[in-house]
């Protein structure tokens, strides 16, 4: 394996774990301070932190084209582990939590977009699908250690979990300065007087059904990922710990199935098939999940939309590199765009919804599933057409 690939896997993995320890932790923070409102803060500041990285991302991505991918990594890690030290500082304020979820937004978006830039600068179209893997199993093994690290360290304090997470991205940041290497050669960059395209100029022809479906399966992710505690504490008394421990599993299935189906066994143009059974899956998760009563069925049941999660995510990833028809950066920069897009919009509607009636954001996030087969049947039509000539894609 590339030397470079296992740099930046161990990035995105810091990155995510960063990510997945507040998800068993921040319910019982805001709950400390807000309990009547404790649903909307969690959700707000899900969603705050992912609406800076919306707004960034593509500025990024397309910073990467010009200066070069390594140098926007570094600055990513690096702020990111601030955001958590002042986070963790920050403990019983609700002004400060939401200054470090800001800062947190921003700095992410410059690894996350850049990242998956920088795996397609480094491999062949015919190897596209199994880099995406790669930064898909360390995504997955992102969320799978974070919400059990967050979990356990949450018994020593409910601060622990972010100066730990502080403390990892600071040392990854060093060693990164020393052994990352560029992957974008000077002649391929764009000049700071050269006209970028916008970031929109990607959400074109066919591809813009997959930039969609995007959206869609991350937003069931960020509406469960706010409200599923919540559900748990109602339904069979769930502790940070065991919440964590959930995460954990669903985290280790989903690596799993990216690190072995997707890197192994899925060949270039197999992409649609295995898009379709991963929503299907996810799909069955979500509603399996409602029936649950119990800790180790909602475990099983989350797991199972590990599974589909997994199969979808880093295969559309692919797609869109393979089929883009501006520079990496632009592209994957849009592409995490919609990511956080997803993620703005889902906790909060979630948390919505789940005011309403509790099973509600379980229920509409498997109709989701479902319903992102026709934006992929639709991509898959326009494809051909634009493929064969026959008719300008739309």
């Amino acid at each position: 394996m590339d030397r470079r690939i296992i740099v930046v896997m161990l990035v995105l993995m810091t990155v995510f774990i960063g990510f997945g320890i507040i998800i068993p932790v921040m319910p019982e923070l805001v709950k400390s301070i807000d309990p009547g409102r404790a649903e909307y803060h969690n959700a707000l500041m899900l969603s705050l932190y992912s609406l800076v990285s919306f707004l960034v991302s593509p500025l990024w991505g397309a910073l990467s084209d010009r200066i070069g991918r390594r140098p926007v990594i570094l600055t990513g890690v690096l702020g990111f582990s601030v955001s958590f030290l002042l986070f963790g500082l920050a403990s019983g304020h609700l002004p400060l939590m939401y200054a470090a979820r800001l800062l947190g937004g921003l700095f992410s978006g410059a690894v996350v977009s850049v990242i998956v830039a920088y795996v397609a600068d480094i491999t062949t179209p015919e190897q596209r699908t199994r880099g995406m893997g790669l930064v898909g199993m360390s995504i997955g093994l992102g969320f799978t250690i974070g919400p059990g690290l967050g979990g356990l360290l949450s018994r020593i304090s409910l601060e622990t979990p972010f100066f730990a997470s502080s403390a990892l991205a600071a040392a990854l940041f060093v060693s990164a300065l020393i052994t990352l290497k560029e992957s974008l050669a000077p002649e391929k960059r764009r000049s700071q007087f050269t006209k970028r395209p916008s970031r929109w100029t990607a959400f074109a022809g066919p591809l813009k059904y997959l930039y969609v479906l995007a959206f869609f399966v991350t937003f069931s992710l960020a509406g469960i990922e706010s409200t599923l505690q919540w559900f748990g504490m109602e339904r069979f008394d769930v502790t940070p710990f065991q919440f964590g421990m959930m995460f954990f599993v669903c985290g280790l299935v989903g690596a799993a199935v990216q690190g072995g189906v997707v890197r192994r066994a899925i060949k270039p143009g197999q992409e649609p098939l295995f898009i379709t059974i991963g929503l299907l899956v996810s799909a069955a998760g979500f509603f399996l999940l409602v029936t649950s009563h119990a800790l180790w069925t909602a475990t099983l049941f989350l797991a199972i939309f590990g599974v589909g999660n997994a199969l979808v995510r880093p295969c559309v990833t692919s797609l869109i590199t393979q089929r883009t028809k501006v520079g990496q950066g632009v592209a994957s920069g849009l592409n995490s765009a919609m990511d956080s897009l997803g993620r703005i919009a889902g906790p909060l509607f979630g948390a919505v919804l789940y005011r309403i009636e509790m099973t509600l954001p379980l229920l509409v996030s498997g109709a989701l599933s479902v319903a992102a087969l026709l934006l992929l049947r639709r991509f898959r039509t326009l494809d051909r057409r634009e493929a064969s000539g026959t008719q300008p894609a739309v």
